[in-house]
């Protein structure tokens, strides 16, 4: 079987893993990832991989070099998905490193390095709104008391969710690996943005991640009958939230040079009704760039409309703030050398800046870091209709395969 058939078949493996008839929906920490999780496990115990999952539910899986003693070379992504999400996001880079597994022992090679397979736990913030919370394990920036009472749509909180799976949160300690050494880590992903397709490219070569800081904010006004509260005794919590809104979108837009960018992605209104004043209101905000700078300019505009909305409304307010990442610039050398092998294999390629956050921006903190993407159709992604051509994927990992035969082989 060629490869590239071999490899949508292990796409499609993958992609059965699912809820719901509308898209993906693989939800971190649900028997439906799990049940994922533990199917990748039997694909690589399939290529002779040493396979283990840490305290946080990343699944690590290893092919041994000539030098066991020398630092991987590691490849990854994740597994899990949003809510009815596409097929591509994360999957496309855990079945790409299988593929350049698969390859490596078909040619049988062997390498002077070993070489890891990553499937990162928990990358979306779907569910908690923390994101990354594996490959933040494993790099020592996790903050477990913060995360412990988080709680999902159904009230779930993440302690709980741990346990339901045979995880124990207080251990989450001890899927760090700050102490080791590692060579270089890859990651294969889609753009999720429309850049490589307008600019006909078939390769993206990413310098630096934006990083987002998350607000999770009630608004408490005071419900009343829709017919009967004058317009100028209402204390709206609806048309709060409404300002606060409009207000960080505005300022995001002054930051169009920053590439800044800032999205309320949801709204719960408790105990709503057509002919109810809205008494209370819940938001949740996202504000991510690259630059700190730009990023904390929305985030004090953002605190401004706060206390002009509660002193022009009577009402108030509560925020908190979920989680805060750095904007990581990617190792220079393993850019260069991406550079040099889609030279090599006549591919086009451009340097970018990737918006979304990646698993990758934490695995900077272990080694020199290389994050590679291919394009998205239209730029769609946590999107039913998410969609990369075949031919691209396999692009990617032909680039992936040769980075990683490169890295590993001592120099």
């Amino acid at each position: 079987m060629d490869s590239k058939n071999r490899y949508q078949i292990l796409f499609n493996k993958i992609n059965q893993y699912n809820t719901g008839e509308k898209g993906i929906t693989r939800i971190a920490y649900t028997n439906e990832e799990q049940t994922c999780t533990h199917a990748f496990m039997r694909m690589c115990k399939a290529e002779n991989l040493d396979i283990r999952m840490d305290q946080c539910g990343n699944v690590i899986a290893r092919r041994e070099g000539r030098m066991k003693e020398l630092p991987p070379v590691v490849m990854g992504s994740h597994l899990d998905t949003v809510y009815q999400g596409g097929k591509y996001d994360g999957v496309v880079g855990v079945t790409a490193a299988l593929e350049v597994i698969k390859r490596l022992n078909e040619k049988r090679i062997v390498t002077d390095h070993p070489i890891e397979i990553i499937s990162f736990a928990c990358e979306e913030s779907a569910r908690f709104g923390v994101s990354t919370v594996g490959s933040k394990a494993m790099a020592g920036l996790i903050e477990k008391e913060k995360y412990r009472h988080l709680k999902d749509r159904d009230g779930i909180t993440m302690e709980k969710a741990f346990s339901l799976c045979a995880f124990d949160l207080n251990n989450i300690d001890e899927a760090s690996r700050v102490n080791e050494k590692f060579k270089a880590f890859f990651e294969l992903h889609v753009e999720q943005g429309p850049v490589l397709k307008n600019n006909n490219k078939k390769i993206g070569i990413v310098t630096g991640i934006a990083a987002p800081v998350r607000f999770h904010v009630k608004i408490i006004g005071k419900a009343s009958h829709s017919g009967t509260t004058p317009m100028n005794m209402r204390k709206d919590a609806l048309l709060g939230a409404a300002e606060i809104i409009v207000a960080i979108e505005k300022a995001a837009k002054c930051e169009l040079e920053y590439e800044t960018v800032a999205t309320v992605g949801v709204i719960d209104i408790h105990s709503g009704a057509m002919n109810v004043v809205p008494g209370e209101v819940e938001i949740k905000i996202d504000i991510r760039s690259t630059s700190i700078e730009s990023r904390q300019r929305v985030v004090t505009h953002l605190f401004d409309t706060i206390l002009l909305v509660i002193r022009q409304r009577q009402v108030e307010i509560v925020s908190e703030e979920i989680s805060s990442e750095k904007p990581v610039l990617l190792s220079k050398e393993l850019s260069i050398s991406l550079e040099n092998i889609c030279k090599k294999k006549y591919l086009s390629y451009q340097f970018m800046q990737s918006g979304a956050g990646h698993d990758a921006m934490n695995m900077a903190k272990l080694c020199p870091v290389g994050l590679i993407f291919v394009p998205s159709e239209d730029g769609l992604s946590h999107h039913p209709n998410e969609f990369t051509e075949l031919d691209d994927i396999l692009n990617g990992i032909d680039v992936l395969e040769e980075a990683v035969l490169l890295y590993s082989k001592l120099v």
